[in-house]
């Protein structure tokens, strides 16, 4: 979108830096009503919806002040935007900063008070709301970048809710390429953001038309080897016999191979239903369906990836099998013999796998015969990615480009060597760029001369995004490798019946634009409860609910003896009268800072928030959330107690194997804390694993008479979350207890005495206190280090050195 082109007319505001964006009429006016409401923005990918937001950007900053954030999917696209904007703005460099999992907690705090521009990850963003560091106040833009995420459980649908409650003057703008594959997926994306106004824009538009050309599509049929199909024959018996057991149990329909996901998603509820009447088959069921899944995979990879692909996840899936807590799926899967010979057939095959030769086939014909200059391969498999590079190296510059996470023996990229990769591959020093989905959403890759799929993709979202990184500047060519008689047939017309369906509501929408919004208007009746400042929970609530996590008094008025335990107004001469009240209304709002003293804390630990639990806690308006590294414990709700929070099958698994025991984690508690709790969250704790009930009960009873902890059950998240609440309230408004996430004094030993005061240098906590003494051996060589000698323990960087070394240091003030 920079432009140094004198011809080429520019657009000029205050906070813009002079020629350097192109004045495009759709970005004006998508700008022009992004800037007025709450507002969807679609565009084709490549032609500049980030331009859109850093419109509306410039004009809130320069019309109302605050701060302007926005959320992107991954580190490398957070990571662009951020360069973009400091090159387009009038702002100083220090004011637009990142936030990613990659800077500490306290030093987002400390730096999102003196930003005017943030760019984050929407689970940064997440964690932070939660534990209290920031305030969305002030926020007056906020852009959801790749919106289509939206749905479900994902961050984006939190912090647009927080926002909407807690900012004075809020904006939304909601970006996709490709927001949903009907209209009902666009109102929930809508629904969920808060978004009221819907502009689409597509290359049948005049304005857009002219920096956009053609793109072919083309397909590749690919013919597999009579090896290959044997292996996949030998699979796919074995999947025809397990849903024959399933058939048997009444549920599944067919035994046919080729199930379809929904079929198998139906199967699972089925399942899942039958484990929650507590039916023994559920158990039997789950599992022969869980080999059945394992077997898909591995008959998807053998089809259409490679049979190096298949090597490598048979070779994970037998370590996985040997594990002491390996599930019985994996190990009969390994040892069928049908398995096994599938496996030797793998292990000899060396032909090269036909959709390898015609890759190669392809990028000879584009950079050779036909001069181009730069390949994407999209590939679904990280395995397929990491195994073709290595194939292509002999004929071609080529590099990987994968997500960040290492799994399943794979390593993943750093932020660092991601941009690294894109960097040099706009600026031409090697052609073919093999990537996973994580290239897919956004990332500014630089115009190719062919996007290759390498399978097809069963979404068409996903699809979109792939193909928008061709036709953006020149006429482009996309081809998609199809194996024969195989999935990559069905994904294949599925994408492409998905894809004509969004062109068409997105075409649609542009026709009915007043209408979707008049749905949206009735939809959002909570928008003015968001609007009111009041904090709002979803998620949790049960039919007759007040939407809020509850005071724990519910239930409580007309049942004698239970009103001493009512938390809402315990202990105060007015204790009475708030029970009474109870009988007037449904529910009971949660007490509000001005009707008790002081605000509750809840200390979570920062793996909670793979949960619901410290989310919903945060909604509360009397609780305050804060995330730590706890060295014990999940969740600490005063300075006597802690709460240990364990699903049904993780509380069994724990008992059986991991690296600490259930009476390992709770003897840790004891010794911390007088009061230590362990929840055990679901149904069926009897059920799991090949544990007889009476083993579980005996762990249970030890629990509570040899380690003095006491146990407790819950139904669900919501339910945990209510728990802890009430626990919470009772200890420090009824008994006046306040939260230490070191505990009550009590007896320790000489390494927890040392791991305690390594920590609370510079509050490093217990994770880096252990990571420090395992370095340098004790508590003085750690008092003694140089900043350069710390950076030498694990998790210890240059800013917490800093630290640490200013507080051992530097001379006492008092």
């Amino acid at each position: 979108m920079a432009t140094t082109d004198e011809d080429v007319p520019s657009i000029e505001h205050p906070l813009l830096e002079s020629d350097f964006l192109e004045r495009r009429l759709y970005q004006l006016k998508l700008a022009g009503t992004a800037a007025n409401d709450h507002t969807l923005v679609c565009l084709p990918t490549g032609l500049g919806k980030t331009t859109v937001s850093l419109l509306v950007t410039a004009r809130r900053l320069e019309e109302v002040g605050g701060k302007s954030l926005m959320l992107a999917p991954t580190k490398p696209l957070v990571q662009q935007h951020a360069e973009f904007y400091r090159e387009a703005l009038r702002i100083p460099e220090e004011e637009i900063v990142v936030f990613t999992g990659d800077v500490s907690p306290d030093d987002r705090a400390a730096l999102w008070a003196d930003a005017t521009v943030v760019m984050a990850t929407p689970q940064v963003i997440e964690n932070d709301l939660v534990g209290t560091r920031i305030s969305l106040a002030d926020v007056t833009h906020l852009t959801f970048d790749e919106c289509h995420r939206a749905t479900g459980d994902y961050a984006y649908n939190y912090i647009a809710e927080r926002y909407h409650a807690d900012a004075t003057e809020p904006l939304v703008t909601g970006m996709s390429a490709s927001p949903g594959g009907d209209e009902e997926a666009i109102l929930e994306v809508c629904e969920n953001l808060g978004i009221r106004e819907v502009e689409v824009m597509t290359e049948e538009d005049a304005d857009v038309a002219e920096f956009t050309h053609e793109t072919d599509l083309e397909w590749e049929r690919i013919e597999l080897p009579e090896e290959v199909i044997a292996i996949r024959d030998l699979l796919n018996e074995v999947i025809t016999e397990r849903l024959e057991k399933l058939k048997e149990l009444g549920i599944a329909d067919s035994v046919q191979p080729d199930q379809s996901q929904k079929e198998l998603n139906r199967m699972r509820a089925q399942l899942q239903g039958l484990i929650g009447n507590d039916q023994s088959k559920g158990y039997e069921g789950m599992s022969i369906h869980a080999e059945v899944m394992k077997l898909r995979q591995a008959v998807s990879l053998v089809e259409t990836q490679s049979v190096e692909a298949l090597r490598r996840y048979f070779e994970r899936q037998r370590n996985q099998a040997r594990t002491s807590g390996a599930s019985k799926a994996s190990q009969r899967m390994i040892s069928d013999p049908r398995v096994r010979e599938a496996m030797r057939k793998s292990e000899s095959f060396d032909q090269l796998h036909p959709k390898y030769r015609k890759t190669r086939m392809l990028l000879a014909e584009t950079l050779g015969l036909e001069g181009g200059q730069r390949v994407i391969v999209f590939t679904e498999s990280r395995d397929t990615a990491e195994a073709l590079t290595e194939f292509l190296e002999d004929s071609v510059d080529v590099r990987r480009f994968v997500g960040q996470g290492d799994r399943d023996g794979s390593d993943g990229m750093t932020q660092k060597q991601q941009q690294e990769v894109l960097d040099d591959f706009r600026a031409g020093e090697f052609e073919v760029l093999v990537s996973t989905s994580v290239a897919e959403e956004g990332l500014d890759v630089p115009e190719v001369d062919l996007v290759l799929f390498y399978e097809p993709v069963p979404t068409a979202i996903r699809s979109i995004q792939r193909k928008g990184r061709t036709g953006r500047q020149s006429k482009g060519r996309v081809v998609v490798l199809l194996a024969e008689d195989t999935r990559d047939e069905a994904y294949f017309w599925i994408s492409r019946r998905r894809e004509k369906e969004m062109e068409s509501e997105l075409r649609q929408l542009k026709g009915v634009a007043e209408e979707i919004e008049e749905e949206l208007d009735d939809s959002q009746q909570s928008l003015s409860a968001f609007e009111s400042g009041a904090k709002v929970n979803r998620g949790t609530e049960k039919p007759g609910d007040s939407g809020a996590v509850s005071s724990g008094t519910e239930g409580v008025a007309g049942q004698p003896g239970l009103e001493e335990f009512a938390d809402v107004g315990a202990g105060s001469d007015d204790a009475d009268d708030d029970v009474e009240d109870v009988d007037e209304r449904d529910t009971v709002d949660p007490p509000t800072p001005d009707e008790e003293a002081g605000t509750i804390e809840i200390v979570a630990d920062q793996r909670e928030m793979d949960s619901s639990v410290p989310r919903e806690l945060s909604r509360a308006n009397d609780l305050e959330v804060r995330l730590e590294t706890l060295a014990v414990g999940d969740y600490v709700l005063s300075d006597r107690v802690v709460v240990e929070r364990k699903s049904a099958a993780d509380f069994v698994d724990s008992l059986v194997g991991g690296d600490r025991s259930a009476f390992e984690q709770v003897g840790a508690m004891a010794r911390h804390y007088s009061r230590p709790i362990v929840i055990v969250e679901g149904e069926g704790v009897y059920e799991q694993r090949d544990v007889h009930p009476n083993a579980i009960r005996g762990a249970l009873s030890s629990l509570a008479v040899d380690f003095g902890a006491s146990v407790l059950r819950t139904e669900s998240e919501a339910d945990t979350t209510e728990l802890l609440a009430v626990i919470a309230r009772r200890e420090q408004r009824t008994s006046s207890r306040t939260v230490s996430v070191h505990g009550e004094k009590g007896t320790k030993t000489l390494g927890e005495q040392q791991e305690y005061v390594v920590s609370s240098i510079a509050e490093i906590g217990p994770v880096t206190a252990r990571s420090l003494l395992e370095e340098f051996g004790s508590v003085e060589a750690v008092m003694i280090a140089s900043e350069e000698e710390l950076q030498n323990a694990d998790g210890v960087g240059a800013v917490t050195a800093e630290r640490i070394r200013e507080v051992v240091g530097s001379d006492y003030t008092g």
